[in-house]
């Protein structure tokens, strides 16, 4: 089989995330692809339109990815051992894949992700996991981002190498862990507007 004939968008998506592991997602570009596959940069253009193209199929199947590891940790799971279930996920995703999870963190125009699986799978159980605190919107929308902001930022640093301390790592993460339980079981409710706490 000639190396053309491997062509495909989802061939082409899935070598993508393969090379963004190996070199790092930013790294990613059409004649490292191309070089890959043993053809001309020109080869590509009719299965993916362009790079930014190229880099949104690598973030939606990163996404896709991610959020079935996640969602197969925490079945069954409530409370705190679904939160440390979905933070653990979260991690080894991260860390074993990172340049697929660096993908995850890409802007993609939201009318290009409103309707695929993994978008409104991650809402349903990531929603889910934070309905069970008593949670409700806007805090829903809050806690979303405190979780993201906690679980980016340690994995950044951690696969950075950012930790220095003689601390275990894994203790920390699991500290952190019980924190955001303790913050999710005590969220500070917002006041209706009008009102003075």
């Amino acid at each position: 089989m000639s190396p053309r004939a491997g062509l495909t968008p989802d061939h082409l998506t899935g070598a993508a995330a393969d090379l963004a592991d190996e070199i790092g997602f930013e790294n990613v570009t059409l004649a490292a692809l191309a070089k890959r596959f043993g053809v001309k940069d020109a080869s590509l253009y009719s299965h993916v339109r362009n790079l930014q193209d190229l880099r949104t199929r690598v973030a939606l199947l990163a996404a896709g990815e991610m959020i079935d590891r996640i969602a197969a940790a925490v079945a069954g799971r409530a409370g705190k051992d679904a939160l440390a279930a979905f933070a653990g996920a979260y991690r080894v995703y991260a860390l074993e894949r990172p340049g697929r999870y660096a993908a995850t963190q890409m802007r993609i125009d939201q009318s290009l992700i409103a309707d695929t699986p993994a978008f409104h799978r991650t809402a349903e159980i990531t929603y889910g996991m934070l309905r069970a605190y008593g949670l409700t919107e806007p805090d829903l929308t809050d806690a979303v981002r405190l979780l993201r902001a906690t679980f980016h930022g340690f994995c950044a640093l951690e696969s950075a190498g950012g930790f220095g301390a003689p601390r275990d790592v894994h203790k920390s993460w699991d500290r952190a862990v019980d924190a955001l339980h303790i913050a999710l079981e005590n969220w500070p409710h917002e006041a209706p507007r009008g009102e003075r706490p």
